[in-house]
């Protein structure tokens, strides 16, 4: 498990990370393990780069993550549209 991640959702804590080698910066919401297996976190992103172009809910595979920083910056609460007990976890080791 990652500490500063558990820390930044505790704190509600923005963090930043690289993401197949892209900068995202997101709000996290939920951090466990995904229904595939893998260490995941569900989060809002705010800023860096995206794929599609658009900002918003994300599931990132952290197997894929590097370099993950925890800000100063914080963010108010849960995001409209969030959901307590993420469908797409087996386990949740600590969520918003």
């Amino acid at each position: 498990m990652n500490k500063e991640i558990i820390y930044a959702i505790e704190n509600q804590k923005v963090i930043e990370f690289y993401y197949d080698g892209e900068l995202r910066v997101v709000e996290p919401h939920c951090y466990g393990e995904t229904t595939a297996g893998n260490e995941g976190l569900r989060a809002f992103q705010i800023g860096g780069y995206s794929s599609t172009g658009k900002f918003g809910w994300k599931m990132y595979d952290l197997g894929k993550a590097d370099d993950i920083t925890v800000t100063e910056d914080h963010f108010d609460g849960p995001r409209p549209g969030y959901q307590r007990g993420d469908k797409g976890m087996s386990e949740i080791y600590v969520e918003l």
